[in-house]
């Protein structure tokens, strides 16, 4: 164990509006990582996990979105985890070691002896205190999180190779074109302070090559030679890839659960993966019926207080409903997520499906998709206040805010 003297300082990377393209329509009212999973924030889970980390100090967001869309939730959070939480903007994209490098004062300011980094829009147990734990075994600079996936998927991640025996990483590389390891970077660091010294080292280099070194325009047009800022530095390419077999990095695996949310799809896999974590570690937040006084659950449930559901509806498995939503008699729900102010009338059918803010589902409605989580169409997602008309059949389709359907669509995106 390490001495009780210790201060950890966790950072969540955040992003930016720029960054979440892929996450629309739903990132067209709300931040990405405000967005609901199993009905808290996405960047609600990576806190909470924090929140078990011994002697943690403070907890910092960074990214791009302007203050005022992180302050409520920043100060409800605080509040509800009584831990501090503290948003930094970046005026400008350092990279993913450059955006921790440019706050290097702050975060230094609790004088920590780790630093537990954490991307956002990633969805795992988060074994932060276990992690910790192993990294102070191996005493290198950083530890990273990492888990074992197929070698047809491998080639979208980071790459890794480590000594089975020590732990130690010996190779990385960021999306290969030719398989390296089906061992993938989960996105989730425990660094020692010194990982500002590599940073630093980093951005010097790249100063005195710029200085040294005169190219013709011709060769500087050359994408090889087109250098980066001195003070955007990749945490993967410009960190990691040059530390490995210097007994600085070491890695830990997962064997538990994890997805990168990159598009609405996946956030709807990965609230049913939070949602199916509750029941061991928050079990209070999962809804329960029979079918009497109240609506018939299966599986993993989550229903806000203010919500109300009708007891004749059947509801699950993998159901978030948020608040002030309105479920009618007989409503079938199953792989879903209801936001905010919902209408869902009587005997309509949502599966695989995300029902944008104040949106409507009339009687005896469909809204369905085949549950494709990574297909751009494989989850239904209507927009903010969308209206679907009685008997109307939504399949495999996006629609955008404010739309009314009174025909039944498949496979299309409505602008």
């Amino acid at each position: 164990m390490g001495s009780t003297e210790e201060r950890i300082v966790a950072v969540i990377m955040v992003g930016g509006p720029t960054k979440g393209t892929r996450f629309r329509p739903l990132s067209l009212n709300i931040p990405k990582p405000l967005f609901p999973l199993a009905g808290q924030a996405m960047v609600h889970h990576p806190i909470s996990a924090c929140k078990r980390i011994p002697n943690l100090a403070q907890i910092y967001l960074i990214g791009f979105y302007e203050e005022r869309e992180f302050a409520l939730f920043v100060s409800s959070v605080s509040n509800e985890l009584r831990v501090p939480v503290r948003y930094l903007k970046e005026d400008k994209p350092h990279g993913s070691a450059g955006g921790l490098y440019n706050f290097r004062d702050l975060i230094m300011e609790d004088n920590p002896s780790h630093i537990v980094l954490l991307n956002c829009d990633v969805c795992c147990s988060f074994p932060l205190p276990d992690m910790l734990e192993a990294h102070r075994r191996y005493g290198g600079m950083g530890t990273i999180l990492v888990i074992k996936v197929s070698p047809e998927s491998a080639y979208q991640f980071g790459e890794l190779v480590a000594d089975p025996v020590t732990n130690e990483l010996l190779h990385y590389a960021e999306k290969p074109e030719t398989f390296v390891s089906d061992r993938i970077n989960c996105g989730v660091y425990i660094f020692t302070p010194d990982i500002f010294t590599a940073i630093q080292g980093v951005s010097t280099q790249r100063k005195d090559r710029a200085t040294l070194r005169r190219v013709s325009s011709f060769e500087a047009l050359q994408p090889a030679n087109r250098s980066l800022p001195t003070d955007f530095v990749r945490l993967d390419q410009d960190i990691l890839s040059p530390l490995t077999g210097k007994k600085q990095l070491y890695v830990y695996e997962t064997m538990d659960f994890w997805e990168q949310i990159k598009n609405p799809g996946m956030s709807l896999k990965s609230s049913g993966l939070y949602l199916a974590q509750f029941r061991f570690t928050s079990p209070h937040l999962l809804a329960s019926g029979d079918g009497t006084k109240n609506a018939t659950i299966t599986g993993d449930v989550f229903i806000h207080p203010s919500a109300k559901v009708h007891p004749t509806a059947k509801i699950g498995p993998n159901v978030s409903i948020s608040a002030n939503a309105r479920i009618g008699a007989g409503v079938r729900l199953v792989s879903c997520i209801i936001l905010d102010d919902v209408e869902i009338q009587e005997n309509a059918v949502v599966i695989h499906a995300i029902i944008g803010w104040k949106s409507s589902i009339g009687r005896w409605s469909r809204v369905q998709a085949s549950g494709d989580y990574n297909a751009k169409l494989g989850v239904t997602i209507l927009g903010e206040s969308v209206t679907v008309e009685d008997e109307v059949v939504v399949i495999n389709s996006i629609v955008l805010p404010n739309k009314t359907l009174n025909v039944s669509v498949q496979e299309e995106i409505i602008l």
